[in-house]
């Protein structure tokens, strides 16, 4: 692992894992839950606000940093750190995911992917050099490797394939990040292959022989269900190096995070509580709630009364239903902020409990609650 950098896991339960990811911007307790940042602003909080319900690390979205504002310009007002006022770490991923997903405006070659904006149709090239000089001008302090998110489903055949070309774009991700080093990053290398054991077992054993300072598991939250998901993290995460951190990409619901950090993950990012924060649904231990329903409109309890967050303590369920029925932007805020300090608190949580040997009863105890 770079200098610089340095995971140590304190303790285990079972294969759940309780540690800390050090780096130059601080701390990094894992399990971690990164909210994400897709534009240099994680939607409707204050950066403050986010490091206050717990957060860490932040998540950069470089295929949209690119576009807007420009990767360039970011660097020229002084890193993507000054620019949002976050000035703890950042990952940001390498941006293949979304190109990925843009369908039939997507070209994958060899050299890397060909696509045009999804905001004014410009023709835009991103090779696996690319990306990472695009990460480093934003100044991340976790870069991603540049990979082909294989879609699902997907035969064995096609599935090698892809994943195939993601190690090779891995290597020269890694090749390029080592010519650019020297400004304290570390770089995470993407093990990917679908749903197959086998391909899955090739990836990591090439990731491994090139060398990241941590590893991220792809390919997955991509609409196989949850089922299928955990098949793959009973075998994925040990395939993996014990001493450096496991990251799984894009996951997800609260009873995604905690079935994958019992099978060995210890980073997660997900749009989930941002985005249902916008669309009035709260998170809580009772159960997800739909701001919208009429049955609100006189209920003057907090959100969930044993959540600790500044929401809960000055605002009733009956006043957020009204912001949202008023069609008040405050509603949307208010509803995310609780949700992000419901997600740290289920990270917290975890923490002690796998300091404490009882991983599996906190995560059973926490579905069985609602979530």
């Amino acid at each position: 692992m770079a200098e610089a950098f340095r995971f140590t896991v304190h303790a285990t339960d079972g294969r759940a894992r309780l540690g800390t990811l050090e780096t130059p911007r601080g701390p990094i307790q894992t399990p971690a839950f990164m909210p994400v940042g897709t534009a240099a602003t994680v939607k409707g909080m204050k950066p403050a606000d986010v490091r206050a319900a717990g957060a860490d690390i932040l998540l950069g979205n470089t295929y949209h940093l690119m576009l807007r504002p420009g990767a360039e310009r970011v660097a020229r007002l002084g890193g993507l750190h000054r620019f949002m006022d976050w000035p703890h770490p950042i990952l940001t991923d390498s941006g293949g995911f979304q190109v990925m997903s843009l369908g039939d405006l997507v070209k994958v070659s060899e050299e890397g992917v060909e696509f045009r904006s999804h905001l004014d149709g410009s023709r835009h090239f991103v090779s696996p050099e690319r990306s990472i000089e695009i990460q480093r001008l934003l100044g991340s302090d976790i870069v991603m490797a540049f990979d082909e998110c294989t879609k699902h489903p997907a035969s064995h055949e096609a599935a090698a394939r892809s994943m195939q070309l993601s190690m090779r774009w891995a290597a020269r991700s890694r090749d390029a990040f080592l010519r650019r080093e020297g400004q304290g990053a570390a770089l995470f290398g993407i093990q990917q292959g679908a749903l197959f054991a086998d391909l899955r077992r090739e990836s990591a054993e090439r990731l491994v022989a090139i060398g990241f300072e941590g590893y991220a598991i792809g390919g997955l939250a991509v609409g196989e269900g949850q089922q299928a998901m955990f098949e793959v993290l009973d075998y994925a995460p040990g395939q993996l190096p014990a001493d450096r951190p496991r990251y799984l990409m894009g996951v997800g619901k609260p009873a995604d995070i905690l079935g994958a950090v019992l099978r060995g993950v210890d980073m997660f990012d997900c749009v989930l509580p941002t985005r249902s924060g916008r669309t009035a649904q709260a998170f809580t231990r009772g159960g997800t709630l739909n701001l919208r329903n009429a049955r609100f409109a006189e209920d003057a309890e907090p959100l969930d009364p044993r959540c600790p967050c500044p929401v809960c303590a000055r605002f009733s369920r009956a006043y957020l239903h009204h912001l949202f029925r008023a069609g008040e932007m405050l509603g949307p805020m208010l509803t995310t902020e609780h949700n992000l300090w419901h997600y740290q608190q289920m990270m917290q949580g975890l923490r002690l409990a796998i300091a404490e040997g009882r991983a599996a009863a906190f995560a059973r105890d926490w579905v069985q609650a609602g979530d």
